[in-house]
């Protein structure tokens, strides 16, 4: 399940990149159009702009804009950025691997290879949508 985070920080990203004909989005305008928190949304927009997605603009005329075109935006990737990892056990997880403390040997557990099978096709959606798919 996603957290709040990444629900609210993907419907903020397909906001700002539906007005991107403006030169910036207000977060006050993000906030009140997909009824997220205004503190809770600068928390999230700060970690998008760290990570290279989105561009800010301070005083009169300021707020946020994409720096990235949003075909070349992957859900996969603005999902790992905003949750972490896709996997949903940490022993099948391609960018954030750990062995389970429970398991002595990965390749006779039969959750391991279900939960394989699960982050594969999860990842085959996620890494052939972007965020200009979300844009309706």
């Amino acid at each position: 399940m996603l957290s709040r985070k990444t629900k609210y920080g993907l419907k903020a990203l397909t906001y700002i990149a539906r007005n991107i004909d403006k030169e910036t989005v207000l977060i006050q305008e993000i906030a009140e159009a997909e009824n997220i928190s205004r503190k809770f949304l600068e928390s999230i927009l700060l970690t998008l702009r760290k990570a290279g997605y989105l561009g800010s603009k301070k005083g009169k005329g300021g707020g946020y804009y994409l720096i990235k075109d949003p075909v070349d935006i992957k859900m996969a990737d603005a999902i790992r950025i905003l949750e972490g990892p896709i996997a949903l056990l940490p022993c099948v997880s391609l960018n954030f691997y750990e062995r389970c403390d429970d398991c002595p040997d990965e390749t006779a557990c039969s959750l391991h290879v279900l939960m394989e099978e699960v982050r594969d096709s999860t990842l085959n959606v996620l890494e052939n949508k972007t965020l200009a798919d979300l844009v309706i």
